[in-house]
């Protein structure tokens, strides 16, 4: 009866009028029901995660072609769950048909540590007889526990623990005052928590002892900046206001906006998945993206010592960016006219969990579109921009990550991603340098140096699925100076490297040649330059993974080894460090090394590819950057190469254009299109004739 009930459940929420697009995250009706179905067979385990089991491409496909005549793809659900003795089962769970599909006991893993684990090991933590001894050593008496603090993070890998046992390491701070800034005042010592019996097993402790920080706090909340002095009062008002409403449309969760059209995905270890991506051209709707999102992450500090060997976080694979995100606060996160998407979760025991305003929707001035001035008569025309945001943001630990997908009139996609924050910091010895693996940053306060290494994945469809990725880079013509094909020396050119095996699909970032990476269908040649129309990838904030070849960090982050790795389409093939990632000794190297070994030889010449790229910044960490750091924007851009006839953005309406001709007959004022604001600035009135507000 209860099977049945759930069954009927399971047929109720996929039989709905308003059903969920097949690329919608589950609902939190359908979180419940999967832990329902669960719970009948397996009731003594807890939920790591329950999220989509997104459709198989193929089949996804052939259904967005013709949704009235392809069967709509299932409901599925991916569940991660954790039993006693930390044994982890991997299983999808059908909820058209209410019932298992797989279920399986998987061997020598950890699946990633969810907010609700970290927050447990801080109550651990100040219990503790043997931290409670270390405090004591370094200098907090035991009436002061309330005022110990600790960042839980994963351990990374540790050869005296091994993965069969799930583990977090507890980075200790203490708080003066409720409203201190703890990573002012580091402790040196590093507990180990056992995750199942939930208590602390360890405790490393450094050769050289370094009692609590004696420097009085340094804070970045409002109250401390009035505090100390104040806050700047030259400021003026800045009001963003769209009077007419938004130009762009939500239906569910596929965004339409001027040319642009995606679906907008969310689970809890990505963030953001835009899928299906298209660009209406001259009412051709072209497909562009299948998919793209932001897949993994490793942020390897510098410092040899133990423990600190330990610290590399993989802040998606081992935390997951949709279980750190944050609600979204309107005039603070985002500003203007606002549209929210919503995330759920499954808490440990089972129970749906909302994060309201996960997502952020909306529109931004961005500069100059284009414009030209013609220097015999100056008839202009200058054409303002505008972009579409798609936004999260979430916390790992001590950083923000601020999430950007950015879409373009041009046909651009834009990631930018901005970090902020606080610096991860550890405990300094009066007169003990920093150098050269830190820098002090504050008296007392040591923070490492660092890197921040993102992986995007992107799975191109120019104009459909068979795509071919070269490599493009800037060379300067073989022939000598003075020879007839190149006398003056002045020439160069594209030089075009084909990807064609998996094998050779890793390759790594050369400023020197301008190198970029272009995706391109060579089934279909653009009319006017000849070429297979295509889109490229820009990226230059690209630096080298500087953790040894061999290292502990190296053999875990294989992804992070090249700055593009180019992989065969499979559906299994979504996170690049491996699916489960926390306590991975990297022996042998999960993901996008064990992907390419497998299949060396496979052919990568017009089929269905991705394109893995890593990129990010090298932080040596500085003054400035305390107590809470400025935010520092990176940037990739995927651009058209070919993909259209002209300047898709031509019909954007220009903010002012005069032509000689109009020059010519007014010799008085500006003619031409002038928006409202564009003739307040040019200091006076569009004439009636030329006038039309963009």
């Amino acid at each position: 009866m209860v099977l049945e009930r759930l069954q009927q459940m399971a047929s109720h929420l996929t039989g709905q009028t308003n059903r969920p697009h097949p690329f919608d995250p589950l609902s939190t009706e359908e979180i419940a029901a999967a832990v329902a179905i669960v719970g009948q067979s397996h009731p003594d385990v807890f939920f790591n995660t329950v999220t989509l089991w997104e459709p198989r491409k193929e089949q996804m496909m052939r259904y967005v072609a013709s949704p009235e005549n392809v069967p709509r793809p299932h409901r599925v659900a991916d569940i991660v769950a954790i039993g006693r003795g930390s044994k982890v089962f991997d299983g999808t769970v059908d909820l058209d048909e209410g019932k298992i599909v797989t279920w399986d006991l998987t061997e020598g893993v950890q699946p990633l540590i969810t907010m609700e684990d970290l927050q447990i090991v801080e109550t651990v933590v100040r219990k503790d007889a043997k931290v409670i001894e270390q405090c004591g050593i370094v200098g907090i008496p035991p009436q002061d526990m309330h005022k110990v603090y600790c960042d839980p993070w994963t351990i990374g890998y540790d050869e005296r623990f091994g993965s069969g046992v799930r583990l977090q390491q507890a980075l200790m701070y203490y708080r003066p005052h409720i409203d201190d800034s703890q990573y002012t005042y580091p402790l040196d010592f590093c507990p180990i928590y056992n995750s199942d019996t939930q208590e602390i097993i360890h405790i490393d402790i450094p050769k050289v002892r370094r009692p609590l920080n004696t420097a009085p706090p340094t804070n970045y909340h409002a109250e401390a900046i009035k505090a100390a002095g104040g806050f700047r009062t030259d400021l003026k008002p800045i009001n963003i206001t769209q009077p007419e409403g938004v130009s762009f449309t939500v239906d569910g969760r596929t965004v339409k906006w001027q040319n642009w059209s995606c679906h907008i995905g969310f689970n809890y270890r990505e963030g953001i998945v835009l899928s299906n991506v298209t660009f209406n051209d001259k009412g051709t709707v072209r497909p562009i993206f299948w998919r793209i999102s932001l897949a993994e992450m490793v942020v390897p500090y510098g410092n040899p010592e133990r423990p600190h060997h330990r610290k590399h976080a993989f802040d998606l694979g081992e935390y997951g960016g949709g279980y750190m995100t944050n609600s979204l606060s309107l005039g603070c996160d985002c500003k203007g006219a606002i549209h929210y998407l919503d995330a759920a979760f499954v808490s440990r025991n089972g129970d749906p969990q909302t994060i309201k305003n996960a997502i952020c929707i909306h529109e931004e001035d961005a500069g100059i579109l284009f414009k030209h001035t013609d220097f015999r008569d100056n008839s202009t025309t200058v054409t303002r921009a505008r972009k579409l945001l798609i936004s999260q943001i979430f916390t790992a630990a001590n950083y923000e990550y601020c999430i950007y997908w950015i879409l373009h009139q041009d046909g651009t996609i834009q990631l930018e991603i901005k970090l902020t924050g606080i610096l991860n910091t550890y405990a300094l010895n009066p007169g003990e340098s920093a150098a050269p693996w830190g820098t002090e940053v504050y008296p007392g306060v040591n923070a490492h140096n660092h890197q921040h290494l993102f992986c995007l994945r992107v799975d191109p469809n120019i104009d459909g699925p068979n795509n071919t990725i070269s490599i493009v880079d800037t060379v300067a013509a073989d022939a000598p100076v003075g020879s007839e094909e190149n006398f003056y020396g002045n020439a160069f050119y594209a030089k075009k490297t084909k990807v064609e095996t998996m094998k050779d699909g890793m390759s790594d970032y050369d400023g020197a040649s301008s190198r970029t990476w272009e995706m391109a269908n060579e089934g279909k040649i653009n009319a006017y330059s000849k070429k297979p129309v295509g889109y490229k990838l820009v990226s230059r904030e690209v630096p080298k993974l500087l953790p040894k070849e061999g290292s502990l960090v190296w053999k875990r982050a294989g992804f992070a080894r090249h700055a593009v790795h180019v992989t065969k389409y499979s559906d299994e093939q979504i996170h690049p460090a491996g699916r489960h990632v926390p306590q991975t000794s990297g022996e042998p190297s999960q993901g996008l090394p064990a992907w390419i070994a497998a299949d060396p030889e496979g052919s990568l010449v017009n089929t269905d590819v991705v394109l893995w790229h890593t990129f990010g910044l090298t932080h040596f960490p500085a003054p400035e950057d305390y107590p809470v750091m400025p935010a520092e924007p990176m940037t990739v851009l995927l651009r058209p190469r070919g993909f259209f006839t002209e300047n898709p953005a031509m019909d954007v309406p220009p903010s002012y254009s005069s032509t000689p001709s109009q020059v010519a007959a007014k010799k008085q004022g500006l003619t031409g299109v002038v928006d409202s604001l564009s003739r307040l600035a040019f200091g006076g009135a569009a004439e009636k004739g030329g006038s039309n507000d963009a």
